[in-house]
Protein backbone atom coordinates (compact mmCIF):
# COMPACT_ATOMS: atom_id res chain seq x y z
CA UNK A 1 0.00 0.00 0.00
CA UNK A 2 1.06 3.55 -0.61
CA UNK A 3 1.47 6.61 1.34
CA UNK A 4 -1.57 7.79 1.06
CA UNK A 5 -3.06 4.64 2.94
CA UNK A 6 -6.72 4.90 1.20
CA UNK A 7 -8.69 2.21 0.12
CA UNK A 8 -11.92 3.94 -1.73
CA UNK A 9 -14.78 1.88 -2.34
CA UNK A 10 -15.40 3.02 -5.95
CA UNK A 11 -14.01 5.47 -8.59
CA UNK A 12 -18.20 5.92 -9.49
CA UNK A 13 -20.22 5.69 -6.76
CA UNK A 14 -23.69 4.40 -7.28
CA UNK A 15 -26.57 6.62 -7.96
CA UNK A 16 -28.56 8.46 -5.32
CA UNK A 17 -32.07 8.02 -5.77
CA UNK A 18 -34.36 11.31 -6.13
CA UNK A 19 -37.64 12.09 -4.85
CA UNK A 20 -40.26 11.84 -7.84
CA UNK A 21 -42.69 14.77 -8.03
CA UNK A 22 -44.96 15.61 -10.87
CA UNK A 23 -43.76 18.87 -12.33
CA UNK A 24 -45.37 21.43 -14.08
CA UNK A 25 -45.35 22.37 -17.80
CA UNK A 26 -42.29 23.79 -16.95
CA UNK A 27 -40.49 20.82 -17.52
CA UNK A 28 -42.08 20.65 -21.10
CA UNK A 29 -40.20 23.69 -22.03
CA UNK A 30 -36.31 23.11 -20.65
CA UNK A 31 -34.16 26.64 -19.89
CA UNK A 32 -31.37 24.89 -21.08
CA UNK A 33 -30.04 22.58 -23.79
CA UNK A 34 -28.32 19.49 -22.07
CA UNK A 35 -25.93 19.13 -24.59
CA UNK A 36 -24.27 22.30 -23.43
CA UNK A 37 -23.37 20.30 -20.01
CA UNK A 38 -22.35 17.41 -21.76
CA UNK A 39 -18.50 16.47 -21.60
CA UNK A 40 -17.10 14.45 -24.27
CA UNK A 41 -13.44 13.03 -22.59
CA UNK A 42 -13.47 9.96 -20.77
CA UNK A 43 -13.54 9.25 -16.78
CA UNK A 44 -10.81 9.59 -14.92
CA UNK A 45 -10.06 5.83 -13.50
CA UNK A 46 -6.76 6.53 -11.09
CA UNK A 47 -6.95 5.31 -7.36
CA UNK A 48 -4.68 5.93 -5.10
CA UNK A 49 -2.84 2.76 -3.06
CA UNK A 50 -4.29 0.14 -5.58
CA UNK A 51 -2.48 -2.04 -7.69
CA UNK A 52 -5.31 -2.82 -9.34
CA UNK A 53 -9.12 -2.15 -9.58
CA UNK A 54 -12.12 -3.54 -11.13
CA UNK A 55 -15.39 -1.91 -11.95
CA UNK A 56 -18.48 -2.53 -13.61
CA UNK A 57 -18.81 0.81 -16.53
CA UNK A 58 -21.74 2.68 -16.53
CA UNK A 59 -24.07 0.53 -18.38
CA UNK A 60 -23.17 -2.19 -15.84
CA UNK A 61 -22.53 -4.95 -19.04
CA UNK A 62 -18.34 -5.04 -18.81
CA UNK A 63 -15.45 -4.81 -16.25
CA UNK A 64 -12.37 -3.10 -17.11
CA UNK A 65 -9.19 -3.42 -15.28
CA UNK A 66 -6.93 -0.38 -14.07
CA UNK A 67 -3.45 -0.80 -13.42
CA UNK A 68 -2.11 1.76 -10.84
CA UNK A 69 1.27 3.64 -11.66
CA UNK A 70 1.63 5.17 -8.13
CA UNK A 71 3.75 4.21 -4.95
CA UNK A 72 4.72 7.20 -2.66
CA UNK A 73 4.62 10.04 -4.43
CA UNK A 74 6.51 12.81 -4.14
CA UNK A 75 4.61 15.48 -6.35
CA UNK A 76 4.40 18.70 -5.63
CA UNK A 77 0.67 19.73 -3.70
CA UNK A 78 -1.63 21.79 -5.74
CA UNK A 79 -1.65 25.88 -4.87
CA UNK A 80 -5.21 26.02 -4.45
CA UNK A 81 -7.79 23.54 -3.29
CA UNK A 82 -11.10 25.06 -4.53
CA UNK A 83 -14.36 24.25 -3.33
CA UNK A 84 -18.12 24.48 -4.94
CA UNK A 85 -20.02 25.59 -2.01
CA UNK A 86 -23.77 23.79 -2.09
CA UNK A 87 -23.44 20.24 -2.70
CA UNK A 88 -19.73 20.26 -2.09
CA UNK A 89 -19.26 21.86 1.36
CA UNK A 90 -23.31 20.90 2.63
CA UNK A 91 -25.85 19.34 0.76
CA UNK A 92 -28.09 22.55 0.72
CA UNK A 93 -30.17 22.26 -2.12
CA UNK A 94 -33.32 20.17 -1.37
CA UNK A 95 -33.72 20.93 2.13
CA UNK A 96 -32.40 24.10 2.46
CA UNK A 97 -32.11 26.35 -0.16
CA UNK A 98 -36.10 25.17 -2.24
CA UNK A 99 -37.33 25.60 1.21
CA UNK A 100 -35.94 28.80 1.47
CA UNK A 101 -37.43 29.71 -1.85
CA UNK A 102 -40.74 27.96 -1.42
CA UNK A 103 -41.00 30.30 2.16
CA UNK A 104 -40.18 33.25 0.52
CA UNK A 105 -42.89 32.74 -2.33
CA UNK A 106 -45.65 31.84 0.41
CA UNK A 107 -44.70 34.97 2.28
CA UNK A 108 -44.86 37.09 -1.19
CA UNK A 109 -47.83 35.29 -1.75
CA UNK A 110 -47.10 34.30 -5.02
CA UNK A 111 -48.90 31.31 -5.71
CA UNK A 112 -45.58 29.41 -6.23
CA UNK A 113 -44.23 25.91 -4.77
CA UNK A 114 -41.29 24.88 -6.44
CA UNK A 115 -41.26 20.38 -5.74
CA UNK A 116 -38.19 18.73 -5.54
CA UNK A 117 -38.24 17.39 -8.82
CA UNK A 118 -38.74 20.82 -10.13
CA UNK A 119 -36.00 22.35 -8.02
CA UNK A 120 -33.34 20.03 -9.89
CA UNK A 121 -34.30 20.63 -13.27
CA UNK A 122 -34.19 24.56 -12.45
CA UNK A 123 -30.21 24.00 -10.84
CA UNK A 124 -29.22 23.48 -14.52
CA UNK A 125 -29.24 27.36 -13.92
CA UNK A 126 -26.30 29.03 -12.03
CA UNK A 127 -27.54 31.71 -9.57
CA UNK A 128 -30.89 32.01 -7.57
CA UNK A 129 -32.19 35.33 -9.20
CA UNK A 130 -30.89 33.98 -12.59
CA UNK A 131 -33.26 30.75 -11.46
CA UNK A 132 -36.34 32.41 -10.54
CA UNK A 133 -36.14 34.68 -13.63
CA UNK A 134 -36.05 31.92 -16.05
CA UNK A 135 -38.74 30.30 -14.26
CA UNK A 136 -41.03 32.94 -14.39
CA UNK A 137 -39.65 33.59 -17.85
CA UNK A 138 -41.25 29.91 -19.36
CA UNK A 139 -44.37 29.90 -16.92
CA UNK A 140 -45.48 33.18 -16.65
CA UNK A 141 -45.14 35.94 -14.25
CA UNK A 142 -47.27 36.07 -10.92
CA UNK A 143 -49.98 38.52 -10.56
CA UNK A 144 -48.20 40.46 -7.71
CA UNK A 145 -45.06 40.58 -9.72
CA UNK A 146 -44.47 44.37 -11.98
CA UNK A 147 -44.60 44.90 -15.66
CA UNK A 148 -41.61 45.92 -16.65
CA UNK A 149 -38.77 44.70 -17.16
CA UNK A 150 -36.16 46.94 -15.18
CA UNK A 151 -39.06 46.54 -12.15
CA UNK A 152 -39.20 42.82 -12.29
CA UNK A 153 -35.12 43.16 -11.47
CA UNK A 154 -35.80 44.76 -8.51
CA UNK A 155 -38.89 42.67 -7.82
CA UNK A 156 -36.53 39.59 -8.46
CA UNK A 157 -33.56 40.87 -6.28
CA UNK A 158 -36.19 41.74 -3.14
CA UNK A 159 -37.27 38.15 -3.75
CA UNK A 160 -33.56 36.74 -3.50
CA UNK A 161 -32.70 38.85 -0.79
CA UNK A 162 -35.66 37.54 1.59
CA UNK A 163 -34.41 34.26 0.29
CA UNK A 164 -30.91 34.63 1.40
CA UNK A 165 -31.83 36.02 4.99
CA UNK A 166 -34.39 32.75 5.57
CA UNK A 167 -31.56 30.54 4.33
CA UNK A 168 -29.00 31.86 6.60
CA UNK A 169 -30.99 31.67 9.85
CA UNK A 170 -31.57 28.22 8.54
CA UNK A 171 -27.51 27.65 8.43
CA UNK A 172 -27.12 29.38 11.35
CA UNK A 173 -29.04 26.75 13.35
CA UNK A 174 -26.96 24.12 11.91
CA UNK A 175 -29.73 21.87 10.86
CA UNK A 176 -27.40 21.04 7.60
CA UNK A 177 -24.35 19.04 8.65
CA UNK A 178 -20.95 19.16 6.61
CA UNK A 179 -20.57 16.54 3.88
CA UNK A 180 -18.20 13.55 4.78
CA UNK A 181 -14.33 14.67 4.85
CA UNK A 182 -14.49 18.16 3.93
CA UNK A 183 -13.41 19.82 6.91
CA UNK A 184 -11.00 17.27 6.81
CA UNK A 185 -9.54 18.20 3.87
CA UNK A 186 -9.84 21.49 3.95
CA UNK A 187 -7.73 21.52 7.78
CA UNK A 188 -5.05 18.77 5.76
CA UNK A 189 -4.43 21.84 2.95
CA UNK A 190 -4.51 24.78 5.26
CA UNK A 191 -1.47 22.92 7.51
CA UNK A 192 0.41 22.22 4.55
CA UNK A 193 0.40 25.87 3.30
CA UNK A 194 -2.20 25.42 0.37
CA UNK A 195 -4.66 27.94 -0.42
CA UNK A 196 -8.45 27.09 -0.13
CA UNK A 197 -10.98 29.15 -1.68
CA UNK A 198 -14.83 28.74 -1.59
CA UNK A 199 -16.09 29.51 -5.21
CA UNK A 200 -20.01 29.64 -5.62
CA UNK A 201 -22.89 31.03 -7.67
CA UNK A 202 -24.56 31.73 -4.51
CA UNK A 203 -25.15 34.89 -2.36
CA UNK A 204 -21.97 35.80 -0.89
CA UNK A 205 -23.34 36.15 2.37
CA UNK A 206 -24.95 32.90 2.40
CA UNK A 207 -21.56 31.30 1.64
CA UNK A 208 -19.82 33.22 4.18
CA UNK A 209 -23.01 31.78 6.31
CA UNK A 210 -22.02 28.54 5.75
CA UNK A 211 -18.21 28.69 6.07
CA UNK A 212 -18.04 30.53 9.47
CA UNK A 213 -20.82 28.39 11.18
CA UNK A 214 -20.08 25.12 10.07
CA UNK A 215 -16.70 25.00 9.59
CA UNK A 216 -15.63 27.71 12.55
CA UNK A 217 -14.70 31.26 12.67
CA UNK A 218 -10.92 30.28 12.84
CA UNK A 219 -10.80 28.24 9.74
CA UNK A 220 -13.11 30.95 7.98
CA UNK A 221 -10.73 33.28 8.62
CA UNK A 222 -8.20 31.17 6.07
CA UNK A 223 -10.43 30.38 3.44
CA UNK A 224 -11.20 33.40 0.33
CA UNK A 225 -15.11 33.55 -0.75
CA UNK A 226 -15.26 34.11 -4.48
CA UNK A 227 -19.47 34.56 -4.67
CA UNK A 228 -22.96 35.51 -6.41
CA UNK A 229 -22.37 38.67 -8.55
CA UNK A 230 -18.61 38.69 -7.68
CA UNK A 231 -18.55 38.30 -11.50
CA UNK A 232 -20.99 38.59 -14.52
CA UNK A 233 -21.41 35.42 -16.07
CA UNK A 234 -22.10 32.29 -13.51
CA UNK A 235 -21.17 28.85 -14.15
CA UNK A 236 -20.69 27.07 -16.34
CA UNK A 237 -19.23 30.49 -17.42
CA UNK A 238 -15.52 29.61 -16.26
CA UNK A 239 -15.30 33.49 -14.62
CA UNK A 240 -14.94 32.57 -10.65
CA UNK A 241 -12.12 30.34 -10.86
CA UNK A 242 -10.09 32.30 -13.34
CA UNK A 243 -11.23 34.98 -10.84
CA UNK A 244 -10.10 32.97 -8.17
CA UNK A 245 -6.62 32.05 -9.32
CA UNK A 246 -5.72 35.25 -10.01
CA UNK A 247 -6.58 36.42 -6.83
CA UNK A 248 -5.33 34.34 -4.97
CA UNK A 249 -1.99 34.70 -7.33
CA UNK A 250 -1.94 30.97 -8.62
CA UNK A 251 -1.76 29.33 -12.25
CA UNK A 252 -5.06 28.05 -13.06
CA UNK A 253 -3.19 24.84 -13.85
CA UNK A 254 -1.73 24.11 -10.32
CA UNK A 255 -5.41 24.34 -8.91
CA UNK A 256 -7.91 21.45 -8.06
CA UNK A 257 -11.23 22.06 -7.86
CA UNK A 258 -13.93 19.97 -5.89
CA UNK A 259 -17.73 20.53 -7.59
CA UNK A 260 -20.81 18.11 -7.48
CA UNK A 261 -22.68 19.45 -10.71
CA UNK A 262 -22.47 19.05 -14.42
CA UNK A 263 -22.15 23.20 -14.65
CA UNK A 264 -19.53 22.95 -12.00
CA UNK A 265 -17.44 20.56 -13.94
CA UNK A 266 -17.77 22.93 -17.29
CA UNK A 267 -16.78 25.92 -15.06
CA UNK A 268 -13.61 24.07 -13.63
CA UNK A 269 -12.25 22.75 -16.98
CA UNK A 270 -13.20 25.63 -19.10
CA UNK A 271 -10.82 27.21 -16.30
CA UNK A 272 -7.65 25.05 -17.16
CA UNK A 273 -8.01 23.22 -13.70
CA UNK A 274 -8.43 19.59 -12.60
CA UNK A 275 -11.70 18.94 -11.32
CA UNK A 276 -13.08 16.42 -8.82
CA UNK A 277 -16.53 15.62 -8.63
CA UNK A 278 -18.28 13.92 -4.95
CA UNK A 279 -22.19 13.67 -5.99
CA UNK A 280 -24.90 15.19 -4.23
CA UNK A 281 -28.33 14.29 -3.91
CA UNK A 282 -29.76 16.79 -6.78
CA UNK A 283 -26.92 15.34 -9.35
CA UNK A 284 -25.99 11.94 -9.36
CA UNK A 285 -26.95 10.94 -12.65
CA UNK A 286 -25.28 14.09 -14.16
CA UNK A 287 -22.63 13.29 -16.92
CA UNK A 288 -19.57 13.80 -15.04
CA UNK A 289 -16.71 11.73 -18.25
CA UNK A 290 -15.44 15.11 -18.44
CA UNK A 291 -14.13 14.90 -14.25
CA UNK A 292 -10.71 13.81 -13.59
CA UNK A 293 -12.19 11.46 -10.81
CA UNK A 294 -15.29 10.77 -9.06
CA UNK A 295 -16.25 10.32 -5.34
CA UNK A 296 -19.80 9.89 -3.87
CA UNK A 297 -17.74 12.25 -1.28
CA UNK A 298 -14.67 13.23 0.29
CA UNK A 299 -14.61 10.59 3.25
CA UNK A 300 -14.02 10.67 6.41
CA UNK A 301 -12.15 7.50 8.06
CA UNK A 302 -12.36 4.70 7.91
CA UNK A 303 -13.87 5.53 4.58
CA UNK A 304 -11.79 7.94 3.10
CA UNK A 305 -12.34 8.52 -0.87
CA UNK A 306 -9.33 10.85 -1.12
CA UNK A 307 -6.87 13.48 0.27
CA UNK A 308 -4.63 15.79 -0.49
CA UNK A 309 -2.07 13.63 -1.75
CA UNK A 310 -4.21 11.89 -4.33
CA UNK A 311 -5.07 15.80 -5.37
CA UNK A 312 -1.22 16.67 -5.49
CA UNK A 313 -1.19 13.60 -7.99
CA UNK A 314 -3.87 14.64 -10.23
CA UNK A 315 -1.71 17.36 -11.51
CA UNK A 316 0.91 15.34 -12.67
CA UNK A 317 -1.27 12.88 -14.57
CA UNK A 318 -3.96 12.44 -16.73
CA UNK A 319 -6.20 9.61 -16.89
CA UNK A 320 -8.37 8.23 -19.42
CA UNK A 321 -10.49 4.64 -18.89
Amino acid sequence: MSSHGLLPKALISSPVASTRASLTSFRSQPLLDDASFRTTSRVSTFLPSLSSLSLRNRSGATQRRFSSAVRASSAPLPAALLFDCDGVLVDTEKDGHRISFNDTFAEKELGVTWDVELYGELLKIGGGKERMTAYFNKTGWPAKAPKTDDERKDFIASLHKRKTELFMALIEKKLLPLRPGVQRIIDEALSKGVQVAVCSTSNEKAVSAIVSNLLGPERAKKITIFAGDVVPRKKPDPAIYLLAASTLGVDPSSCVVVEDSAIGLAAAKGAGMKCIVTKSGYTAEEDFLNADAVYDCIGDPPEIRFDLGFCAYLLQNQYVS
